[in-house]
């Protein structure tokens, strides 16, 4: 429910109140206390229902008391036709026992009496939403204005199906955007709304290739319990803290991402710059805000990417004091996140979604938190063909271009790696047709003269050039780790 035509409809329900337009009045009252009956039943928060019922009860005897001002101009409306047309019958026998120059200046003083009535008109045109205020307590035009009052019931009516309409949209909007920062400094709770990325990033499981496995696990970390809350409750809740294993350059950004769209939760997109202060104990409180403002924002999905950098082992030599607090508030909040485990309602879950490339760095503690720890590995030659046709898709390639040949050739290669080299295939035939140009013809050729195919060549001078960043060595140890501590 749209909060703000709530607030909006209930003050013109009391303008309209104040001006003397009652029927109009009552019928934005109605309008009102339907639409807070409806928002009740929507929200899940009992506190927050006793409150719009609260609202609601005082909105109710408003009515009321206007309800009553119409009841008693109606019964005026009986008693006014009949004192109205008595004065003027009562003046005509006078005119006989005075003389005639002056009866006729004494009539015209009540014949005069008309004339407000003409004054009222151009009223009614200077305020074209109004057109009903003020006649109710004269007899005569109360016939005329009745009419006018049935429209604009029927127009407001019309207006409150258009608002339910749109109830439901504005409804989350409205309510994510009034995050009480009470007890907390302003300048932390603007700097964490700042790291929301997009409440829909718009990245879907098609968009990335290869990685079937960490997609399927994904879903039902959290894809699933979103859909089917009734099946995840209890033993079978959702997983409250996934851990992404690999190489740089892998897709575990894009994949917490597609997360995030998928199931439509908050995305906060979290580094160590984000939870760190120079002022002692600031630290501290950011992560205890972030977690705070995770649960009033869910579902929400909590990407902190690098997390050795944020949480590595503790109780080594070099570690600062500073650091270890900042470790132990975070392992504090996220043993405590668990909104799914605790209300068994997976529309409030708050998931951790960590990546690391050095895995073995990680504290013990915060190991044992992630509760799935998977790993993403380099492209498959499946899904190195499949990441060549997302790169070009928006650049026009030439007939001789075999791209199963060309991941045959890039194998070891990681995701970003293979992005590069169709990059700088793109680019090299636009080198040629510069080479040897002066800066002046360059800004003369059209676009059409750029737009040139990219070749078999093309993509052989590329991989001439850019090797993979990814050893064997480190893929080793990846394994090695994956086999000692991985659950997939």
């Amino acid at each position: 429910m749209n909060l703000t035509e709530i607030c909006d409809n209930a003050k013109k329900g009391r303008e309209y109140a104040l001006l003397g337009n009652y029927d109009s009045s009552m019928v934005y009252y109605q309008g009102v206390m339907q639409q807070i009956h409806k928002h009740c039943q929507s929200l899940r928060d009992p506190a927050l229902k006793v409150k719009w019922q609260q609202v609601r009860q005082e909105l109710a005897e408003e009515y009321e008391q206007v309800k009553s001002l119409v009841n008693t101009l109606e019964s005026f409306k009986v008693d006014k036709p009949v004192d109205f047309p008595n004065p003027l019958p009562e003046e005509s026998p006078r005119d006989p026992s005075v003389w005639p120059p002056p009866t006729p200046a004494e009539h015209r003083g009540p014949v005069q009496v008309k004339k407000p009535i003409t004054v009222s008109k151009p009223q009614r045109k200077e305020s074209p939403g109004m057109q009903h205020r003020g006649p109710l307590g004269r007899g005569q035009p109360n016939i005329k204005s009745e009419r006018p009052n049935t429209r604009d019931g029927r127009g407001n009516k019309a207006k409150d199906e258009k608002s339910k309409k749109n109830a439901q949209e504005g409804a989350a909007d409205v309510e994510q955007r009034k995050f009480d920062g009470t007890g907390y400094d302003s300048d932390l709770v603007d700097a964490l709304e700042r790291d929301i990325v997009s409440r829909n990033p718009n990245i879907h499981w098609d968009g990335i290739a290869d990685l079937e496995d960490a997609k399927k696990l994904l879903k039902e970390a959290v894809v699933l319990p979103m859909w089917m809350p009734d099946f995840f409750k209890g033993i079978r809740r959702p997983w409250k803290g996934v851990l992404m294993v690999g190489p740089p350059g892998t897709g575990k950004t894009m994949l917490a991402k597609a997360v995030a769209t998928e199931c439509g939760t908050t995305f906060f997109n979290v580094s160590s710059s984000t939870l760190t202060s120079k002022y002692r104990g600031e630290s501290e409180k950011l992560v205890r805000l972030l977690f705070e403002m995770a649960r009033f924002y869910a579902p929400t999905t909590i990407f902190i990417d690098e997390i050795d950098s944020i949480c590595g082992r503790r109780g080594t030599s070099d570690e600062h004091e500073a650091s270890r607090r900042v470790k132990s508030e975070l392992l504090v909040q996220m043993d405590g996140v668990g909104g799914a485990q605790e209300s068994d309602d997976p529309s409030k879950m708050v998931m951790v979604l960590a990546a690391t490339n050095f895995p073995w760095d990680i504290d013990e503690a915060l190991r044992r938190r992630l509760e799935k720890r998977i790993y993403i590995p380099l492209p498959t030659a499946q899904g190195r063909a499949e990441l060549l046709k997302i790169n070009l898709r928006e650049v026009e390639v030439a007939s001789d271009v075999d791209l199963t040949l060309i991941a045959e050739k890039i194998e070891g290669y990681s995701g970003a790696d293979i992005t590069n080299v169709c990059r700088d295939a793109s680019m090299m035939a636009m080198r040629r047709r510069i080479q040897g140009l002066s800066p002046e013809e360059i800004r003369a050729l059209s676009k059409d003269e750029l737009q040139m195919p990219v070749t078999m060549e093309d993509f052989e001078l590329a991989l001439k050039k850019i090797s993979k960043s990814v050893s064997a060595a480190d893929l080793e140890k990846y394994e090695s780790w994956m086999s000692e501590f991985g659950s997939v």
